[in-house]
């Protein structure tokens, strides 16, 4: 793991929009799309206003904003709803990438993917489709979102024509139903207008469905049922406890295996991670947990972990790195042959940010001095306080991380693997300047179980079933993933 490589002001990517003529005439026809009706009766449960903020016939990215509004007479749960933008692409082997400004219920609680139309038109062959977690809660009757302020652009920052996309329009620079984007309610449609041919009534967010793999094939499964950190049969299944010094963390703290237990938890062996200190590096003790082998790349990745926001004992406020993570050596500066896939839970914040917060980060490369990281995130920013269930997918175009079952964040595909990775779970404290005080305090990680499925995309549904097979049928461990 890297120290200090998620500040957000060095993770941000923006460029200057291209100024083009304010005259321009949209493909679309702009007066005509503007006075086209809305296709949602009274009886829907919502409807869609869209605005843009970048009017030109060309720009470096297009900036759909939208609002939803719950029109209906109950509460209209956002996870729920999913919509969708049209677009022509800019050529045949275009790709995008998508990003949130700003929005009033947190750009962590919306997702945005992009699909291919099976039925291409003249102005759309590409969709952009934003969903919501259920961080982002529900709409009380007659109550909005507020501001959605999204982007994509093309993943090689080339200069993007939306004048011939189908659901853009260079005159609706402020708020109003757009019945060219459509919503779909639990994969029903139930507001706008597709392209002919090309009604959204499926979820597609959701990865392919594929069956699980058989038991035995290709499968790193885990619970944890060991007795202490010396108990053999930890290094018989591939675990190493840490306790040689170095990074990351505190320079001159001391990772201490004895600092990892495993106690019983609603029924369940968990391993405990317990990190302390007393405000001094000398007397600081982080933990780590990780494979001795080197052999995971594509599949599925997930386990369950437990965040905790406050120490078990002394005060609060430390600078501390709570983490699921995959990871390969890095040879040398800025090669690009290096890999890492990060849940990170920051309970106390650190990094420049002032309080909790939960990345995931998928890394390309990173010179440790003087810095400079290549790597892309997501980030929410709120308490994860509590036991979650972290998933991570990794194939051969993204990377996609789920919390709790939902959709987190997509990452592109320059920052698929070359290598293959280790498994690992540590505990550690980004500095001291959090807490400034010599009282010893410490705080707990605890992970339920471990799974990984090789070369095999899994749905959150398919997980939570293999997961439940292999305590329901007694099986505590199981490696089958070859050598790499």
């Amino acid at each position: 793991m890297t120290s200090n490589e998620n500040g957000p002001a060095g993770q941000r990517r923006r460029r200057l929009r291209a100024t083009a003529a304010a005259a321009a005439v949209t493909a679309l026809g702009a007066t005509a799309l503007a006075a086209l009706p809305s296709t949602a009766s009274a009886a829907d449960a919502l409807s869609v206003q869209y605005r843009t903020s970048a009017t030109g016939a060309t720009a470096d990215q297009s900036e759909p904003w939208f609002k939803v509004k719950n029109t209906g007479t109950a509460a209209l749960p956002l996870s729920e709803v999913k919509l969708r933008y049209y677009f022509k692409a800019d050529s045949a082997g275009a790709t995008y990438r998508f990003a949130c400004s700003w929005a009033v219920k947190g750009c962590a609680n919306i997702t945005g993917t992009f699909g291919t139309l099976a039925h291409p038109t003249d102005t759309a062959d590409r969709y952009l489709e934003i969903g919501f977690t259920s961080g982002a809660g529900s709409l009380a009757p007659g109550a909005d979102t507020g501001d959605m302020q999204l982007r994509f652009y093309q993943s090689n920052w080339q200069t993007l024509r939306q004048s011939d996309d189908y659901s853009f329009s260079a005159t609706q620079t402020s708020y109003g139903d757009w019945s060219r984007v459509t919503a779909t309610r639990g994969g029903s449609l139930v507001w706008g207008t597709a392209p002919e041919g090309n009604t959204p009534t499926d979820p597609p967010t959701d990865p392919p469905t594929t069956p699980p793999p058989s038991d035995g094939s290709g499968t790193l499964w885990d619970d944890f049922s060991y007795s202490s950190y010396t108990d053999p049969a930890i290094s018989a299944h591939g675990w190493s406890v840490r306790s040689n010094s170095g990074g990351p963390g505190v320079p001159g703290a001391t990772w201490d295996p004895s600092n990892v237990t495993f106690p019983s938890s609603g029924g369940n062996t968990v391993m405990n991670l317990e990190t302390s200190t007393n405000g001094t590096a000398s007397g600081t003790e982080q933990t780590e947990v990780l494979t001795k082998a080197t052999k995971f790349k594509n599949g599925t990745y997930a386990a369950r972990v437990k965040f905790n926001d406050v120490p078990t004992s002394g005060p609060d406020g430390d600078h501390l790195v709570q983490t699921f993570f995959t990871i390969n050596d890095l040879k040398a500066p800025m090669a690009d042959d290096y890999s890492e896939y990060d849940f990170e839970y920051l309970p106390n914040g650190g990094w420049g940010e002032p309080s909790d917060i939960l990345y995931t980060t998928s890394w390309e490369t990173y010179n440790p001095d003087p810095w400079q990281a290549v790597n892309q995130h997501t980030e929410g920013r709120q308490s994860y306080d509590g036991w979650h269930d972290l998933m991570l997918t990794i194939d051969d175009s993204t990377i996609k991380y789920y919390v709790d079952g939902q959709l987190f964040g997509t990452h592109d595909a320059a920052y698929l693997p070359e290598r293959p990775m280790s498994i690992n779970f540590n505990q550690w404290l980004i500095d001291l300047n959090g807490q400034t005080s010599t009282t010893p305090r410490s705080y707990q990680e605890q992970i339920d179980y471990v799974l990984h499925v090789k070369n095999q995309v899994l749905t959150p549904a398919q997980v939570s079933a293999k997961i439940a097979a292999y305590r329901s049928s007694g099986t505590a461990y199981e490696d089958t993933v070859p050598a790499s």
